[in-house]
């Protein structure tokens, strides 16, 4: 709407022509600046913004060219068509003789204190302002800008202690370091309009009278298009812009002339030098501190958050890892949850920074009569404790943000893993970098003890076999016995090929336990006894390949040797078992191989009792027969022994007898037994306890290999499981009798002559057989019949009534569903047991 205006009999205007300006009728916004600034079109810099249409219209007014404003007219012109101006700003009242309450603007009739339960009504009215197509911007470096001005601007308001961290030396090493590299000129060549209209929208603000909540609403309409961190900083800076220049007035004043003429505009002089408005400026600015710094913290975790949830999203997305509709499709970076929590923190900020705006413009309004009222220092306090606990929100979701991105990234090299490992490649580097997270340090195994400790490369494993020795900080010293024993021994002849390995040691610590000196002191004690190379330290290993040794190889407390070729596959998880059954001869420990030796492989003495003793060797060679017994029971080994003795003497054969101890009973059991046999001649012992250990451990070795492969079928009579006998392994069920035997707290013996005769039997059943000996001393044609013999009295004791127990300690890999009985062939029951026998004597 415009009008043609006549300049006629228009008087020309003199120094004493009265200005005055026109005064819009009652409604009408008076706000120059309240329209949204427009998103950028391919431009970053802001200088090119073309203006939209108002948000809020604005009442076009026609003023009659009058003498009263004529100063609005140019006289030179004949005729002009002058549009309605804009409304403008009503020139401030002059200082009456009392002042203007301080924290007058800073809360409605209601209270600008909202309660918990309308922040829902609230936070509809904040997202409502904004543009859900809104523009990013790298904020950070502005951010850096405002951390800068905030301490030197404080420095300069009298009464601020300055701490080590806010000297200017400290703030000019801060600001370079963090904002010379950072892109800063672009991101304020594209934000230096925004925050320049910012400001003007609180002063326009505090000029009409609005209170903060609604300013920090139309301010947060101008900033539609700007995301919410974006919007958060630009009115931070648009306050830093004030209070950076406040502070700097007020420190320049009293030496500078041109800072003393403009203070002396703002009434600055005349507030530093009252004494009784000093007191209430220095008590404001404490609180205003203590708010502007929780500002910046709250700020630093809003862009914090926003970069961290981005990085969450985008890889659910690319990865498609707990991604789901809604996600998929926002267009916001984050998701709805974490922005409603950023939404709310920007809410806050840029009231906060509004209300400390208020706070500079009723101080320059009022001059030396400012005094601090009760309402303004509640509604900075209240700021202040709102932003905490906001502040910690932020942080809880930036956490559960950080634990996802963990979560995504450990899947995600899990997958990579475990199709690496799955692959041949033309050599072991890529595996072997991802398992010892190589591909971040170049040099990430050690090798050697004390002070001969050397960081080395991968290139040292490259084209060779790779044993991963995984275990927890409690590794039994007798898997590092035997292995060091077979790692020495194959170094000898670097030529063969059973030689062509190396063992690197992974740790696998708890990651929700602490680190502490005892573990770290405890980490380099096991590491210094092993010859060969482990990862520098347990905290090197990453979360994701931690991850894949507990949940895909299984490792749980038990040590496993997973095996990676030279070609970067993984042929076995753990090769462990294979290493105890038959050593180095079953190089390169694959599936092949295993098949192999176990069709070659019978049940006999040398297979139960392999090396663990030199004189097996020699009873061996001598034809004598060998009878290998356990059990802890010492009232029953006296009585077996004996017996066994008198029975060999009657039936005139060459008999000897070696203790083998029992699975999983404390060593000093072990030697309180070993002591009384070798004091009462009772028997041979095995001298070394690491043979006794190496024994047991073997035999679990064997029926985790073999296991069950064949199902069981329903005995419709009895609703039970039973293998049939002709589908059972023999070897395994030779095994899985002297586990039960053992688990069942029983003694046992197993009797052998040569490597293919043996016979084996319950500790109570043994003893009743050998006492009836002169029942059945006729089979005994000669000295070839004695095994023959007892097997059959020992197999015509089978009782239906039978109670037999297997316990065999949890390892890697997984057992078989079902277990057939030794005893009948029924399937057995499983039971999980949880076990400590912590030894009063041990420390």
């Amino acid at each position: 709407m415009a009008q043609t205006i006549s300049t006629d009999n228009i008087p020309r205007v003199t120094n004493t022509t009265p200005m005055v300006t026109p005064i819009p009728p009652p409604g009408t916004t008076i706000n120059p600046t309240h329209e949204i600034i427009p998103r950028t079109t391919g431009q970053i810099n802001p200088r090119g913004y073309t203006t939209t249409p108002p948000t809020y219209p604005v009442q076009e007014v026609v003023v009659p060219a009058t003498v009263a404003n004529v100063n609005a007219i140019n006289p030179l012109s004949s005729g002009l068509v002058v549009p309605a101006p804009l409304p403008v700003v009503a020139p401030l009242k002059a200082k009456t003789v009392n002042p203007i309450p301080a924290g007058r603007y800073l809360r409605n009739r209601r209270g600008d204190l909202l309660a918990s339960s309308e922040d829902t009504t609230m936070m509809d009215h904040v997202r409502a302002t904004h543009d859900v197509d809104a523009v990013h911007y790298k904020v950070k470096p502005l951010l850096h800008l405002i951390e800068d001005i905030m301490p030197r601007a404080n420095a300069a308001i009298p009464g601020h202690v300055q701490t080590i961290l806010t000297q200017p030396a400290r703030l000019d090493a801060i600001l370079e370091e963090k904002v010379l590299h950072s892109g800063l000129s672009e991101v304020v060549e594209a934000l230096a309009y925004p925050v320049h209209r910012t400001s003007s929208e609180m002063i326009c603000g505090y000029s009409n009278q609005i209170d903060a909540h609604n300013i920090t609403l139309s301010v947060l309409k101008l900033l539609a298009n700007y995301w919410w961190d974006a919007k958060a900083v630009i009115t931070f800076a648009a306050f830093a812009e004030q209070y950076g220049e406040f502070g700097l007035v007020v420190r320049l004043y009293p030496t500078d002339p041109l800072a003393k003429s403009v203070a002396t505009i703002k009434q600055i002089p005349d507030i530093m030098e009252s004494a009784e408005s000093l007191g209430a400026v220095n008590s404001k600015f404490r609180e205003v501190t203590k708010l502007v710094s929780k500002m910046v913290e709250v700020t630093n975790q809003i862009v914090a958050l926003k970069e961290i949830a981005t990085e969450e999203k985008l890889l659910k997305v690319k990865y498609r890892v707990n991604v789901y509709k809604e996600l998929a499709e926002s267009l916001s970076p984050v998701t709805a949850e974490q922005e409603n929590v950023i939404a709310k923190a920007s809410y806050y900020v840029v009231k906060a920074a509004v209300t400390c705006s208020l706070v500079i413009f009723n101080l320059l309004a009022v001059g030396r009569d400012y005094y601090s009222s009760t309402e303004e220092d509640l509604e900075i306090s209240t700021l202040t404790h709102k932003l905490s606990y906001i502040l910690g929100d932020l942080q809880k979701a930036t956490h559960i943000a950080n634990q996802e991105i963990g979560k995504i990234k450990h899947t995600i090299k899990r997958k990579i893993l475990e199709e690496t490992l799955a692959r041949t490649h033309t050599d072991n580097k890529y595996s072997a970098e991802l398992i010892t997270c190589g591909e971040n340090d170049p040099t990430p195994i050690i090798h050697g003890a004390g002070i001969d400790i050397r960081k080395h490369g991968l290139e040292m494993l490259r084209r060779k076999y790779v044993f991963l020795l995984v275990s927890d900080l409690d590794i039994p010293n007798e898997v590092i016995t035997m292995l060091r024993h077979m790692y020495l021994e194959s170094k000898q002849d670097p030529s063969r090929l059973e030689s062509q390995f190396e063992i690197v040691w992974l740790p696998i610590v708890d990651r929700r336990a602490p680190w502490t000196e005892a573990k770290e002191e405890q980490f380099k004690l096991v590491k210094d006894s092993m010859p060969w190379y482990s990862v520098s330290h347990p905290s090197k290993i990453d979360e994701a390949v931690y991850g894949y040794v507990k949940e895909v190889w299984g490792f749980t407390h038990k040590p496993l040797l997973a095996v990676v070729d030279p070609q970067g596959k993984l042929i076995n998880i753990n090769a462990l078992p294979m290493f105890w059954i038959w050593g180095s001869v079953a190089f390169p420990f694959n599936k092949l191989k295993e098949e192999s030796l176990w069709s070659e492989t019978s049940w006999s003495m040398a297979l139960l009792a392999d090396s663990i003793d030199q004189n097996l060797f020699t009873w061996l060679n001598d034809g004598k027969y060998i009878c290998l017994y356990g059990g802890e029971d010492m009232d029953w080994i006296r009585t077996f022994t004996k017996t066994a003795r008198y029975v060999a003497q009657q039936a005139r054969i060459p008999l000897e007898m070696l203790y083998v101890g029992k699975m999983n009973v404390k060593d000093r059991i072990i030697k309180r037994n070993n002591a009384t046999i070798q004091a009462e001649g009772l028997s041979s012992i095995l001298q070394d306890p690491t043979m006794i250990w190496f024994f047991w451990e073997r035999l679990e070795s064997m029926w985790f290999l073999k296991g069950e492969k064949t199902p069981a079928m329903q005995d419709n009579d009895t609703r039970t499981y039973i293998i049939p006998e002709e589908s059972r392994d023999p070897i395994l069920q030779q095994v899985k009798a002297i586990l039960s035997y053992d688990g069942s707290n029983r003694g046992w013996a197993v009797f052998s002559r040569g490597l293919a005769e043996m016979t084996k039997g319950e500790g109570s059943n043994v003893v009743k057989v050998l006492n009836n000996f002169d029942s059945w001393r006729h089979e005994v044609t000669d000295e070839n019949a004695f095994i023959p013999a007892l097997d059959k009295q020992l197999r015509g004791l089978y009782t239906k009534h039978h109670c037999t127990r297997m316990v065999v300690p949890a390892a890697v890999g997984h057992y078989p569903e079902t277990v057939a009985c030794v005893e009948c062939g029924r399937s057995m029951e499983k039971f999980f047991m949880y076990s400590c026998c912590l030894d009063e004597y041990e420390t």
